[in-house]
């Protein structure tokens, strides 16, 4: 339980040397069977300041996050809220303490409004029911305070990923967070909603509160942090001034090497089409289509990118290439093949791979060892097959041989899925799709959450396949990877491909305006 008087009376926001850190970790270890996921970290997060926490996948920053937050309880060291030592058995506590986490992963109802997802377990009670007018004047109040511009009543289906953000901010402060946890917040925002969400950090900042944001975007830490810790391998490396330090330099003491770019030149598209949709329909079975009439060709050796802000249809148009989703109209051709009546296994086992965007939904099985997570999906194939049965000794070996290749962190094939970070659990997904070595790869978002390390060689494979005759679409919110990777750019909207752009010229911003309806298309598909 938190120690009484943890998250009491806020100290005035600035650096005095007087006023205790909001936050202070002193020599926190956490230990799991087989691996030490901490070990003496120090970190130290003032009043008023946007202190940013850097590191590889398998760092230790989602381990460390979760022991502030009281997911975790940790093994040795001492947690310390305003200059007091607290001990948090649960998030309830750290909650009640004062400290909310934003997650990556938005944990929101679309089917409820604004109103009814800020309060959810927390609702204001009038005679036994729902306090409306009570919840609305608390939620405007904290909109209002904090430039967050939310409308309690709107549902969240209806809100764009930025906005959905901020909800998710407004839950938090809601529940009288002092401290805030940002995992990964512009993970998903075009740059115009980052610019957006780091004008609600400055009010934040402005108001006293302390948050913590974690991110792979070095450049976009040293804009928003006042001050960087990195850690590697489980332990804090040192603190880095963001207006003397630079991207490159964050990048060598994260990594050891120099910050990676996803840009190439060199040409290697074939005439040959590997992929072609041809009117291509989704139906929502609400009105607006989801996918609505998408004419698209990806060629051999070919890197086909989609950019658009997430809930446009890109998704769907995924799983209508992967046969997820039943088609409303079009086609789907792989080579010369008709495929689209064809399953998803008949799908892959022509040639077709598959990084999806939600890993844990559609990539894994957290609950099972590395190895058979390995095969799935290609179960009916060497080296998972034999005859009719599964052959598990060749099935962990090649597994053996995709964590020493792909640099996935963890004790061995046996390994439960859900032990990995989501970086490692995202290098396991890669290179069991590119083993396979198909004719076309569907990846989207390849590189969501995973380090500048792992980035560079994602990146690196992406290109050699590329230059081997791959065809290869790829979606991702990372919009100068989109426009490094893609020999052809295309922006959907509303479920319609409405602009190609040369990504040898578009700029991330001139994107994110095609992407937002802001700009006028070009180039309408």
């Amino acid at each position: 339980m938190a120690a009484a008087g943890a998250a009491g009376a806020t100290p005035p926001a600035g650096h005095g040397a007087a006023a205790p850190f909001a936050v202070e970790l002193r020599g926190i270890t956490k230990r799991f069977p087989g691996v030490v996921a901490n070990k003496d970290i120090e970190l130290r997060v003032r009043r008023g300041e946007v202190h940013a926490i850097v590191g590889e996948n398998g760092a230790g920053k989602s381990t460390l996050m979760k022991t502030l937050y009281g997911m975790h309880r940790p093994d040795e060291g001492q947690i310390l809220l305003e200059g007091r030592e607290v001990h948090f058995r649960s998030p309830a506590d750290a909650i009640a303490a004062g400290i909310g986490m934003v997650h990556q992963h938005f944990m929101l109802a679309d089917n409820f409004t604004v109103l009814e997802n800020v309060v959810l377990g927390s609702e204001p009670t009038k005679g036994g029911r729902l306090d409306r007018a009570e919840a609305r004047r608390r939620i405007s109040a904290i909109s209002d305070r904090y430039r967050l511009g939310l409308d309690p009543d709107v549902l969240v289906e209806d809100l764009g990923v930025g906005d959905r953000q901020r909800v998710e901010i407004a839950k938090v402060l809601y529940r009288g967070a002092r401290t805030l946890i940002l995992d990964e917040p512009t993970a998903v925002l075009v740059p115009q909603e980052v610019d957006e969400l780091f004008g609600n950090l400055a009010e934040l900042k402005r108001e006293g509160l302390a948050v913590i944001f974690i991110s792979h975007k070095l450049d976009e830490v040293r804009r928003v942090a006042d001050s960087i810790t990195v850690i590697r391998r489980g332990t804090t490396v040192g603190e880095a001034d963001p207006r003397t330090t630079t991207a490159k330099e964050l990048a060598q003491m994260m990594v050891g090497s120099e910050l990676p770019t996803p840009g190439t030149r060199s040409s290697t598209v074939r005439k040959a089409p590997v992929l072609r949709l041809a009117g291509v329909t989704v139906d929502s079975g609400a009105g607006r289509p989801l996918v609505d009439a998408v004419d698209l060709t990806v060629r051999e050796g070919e890197v086909v990118g989609i950019a658009g802000v997430e809930g446009n249809g890109q998704a769907e148009l995924v799983d209508a290439i992967m046969g997820l989703r039943p088609l409303a109209a079009g086609a789907v051709r792989l080579g010369e093949a008709d495929i689209t009546g064809w399953s998803t296994r008949a799908r892959r086992e022509a040639g077709m791979g598959f990084i999806p965007e939600d890993r844990h939904r559609q990539g894994m099985l957290l609950d099972a060892p590395l190895w058979e997570n390995r095969i799935l999906g290609h179960q009916t194939r060497p080296p998972a097959a034999r005859g009719p049965f599964i052959d598990r000794g060749r099935a962990r070996t090649d597994t053996a041989r995709i964590m020493r290749e792909y640099d996935v962190r963890a004790p061995g094939p046996d390994s439960l899925a859900v032990a990995l970070s989501g970086g490692n659990q995202q290098k396991l997904i890669i290179g069991r799709e590119m083993s396979a070595a198909p004719r076309l790869l569907v990846a989207a978002h390849p590189t969501r959450g995973v380090d500048v390390g792992a980035q560079a060689v994602i990146w690196e494979l992406l290109k050699d396949a590329r230059a081997e005759g791959m065809g290869i679409v790829l979606i991702s919110a990372d919009l100068d990877e989109l426009i490094g990777l893609s020999d052809t750019l295309h922006v959907m909207f509303r479920g319609r491909l409405v602009a190609t752009v040369d990504p040898r010229q578009v700029t991330p911003e001139e994107l994110g305006g095609y992407m937002t309806g802001a700009r006028t298309a070009a180039g309408a598909a």
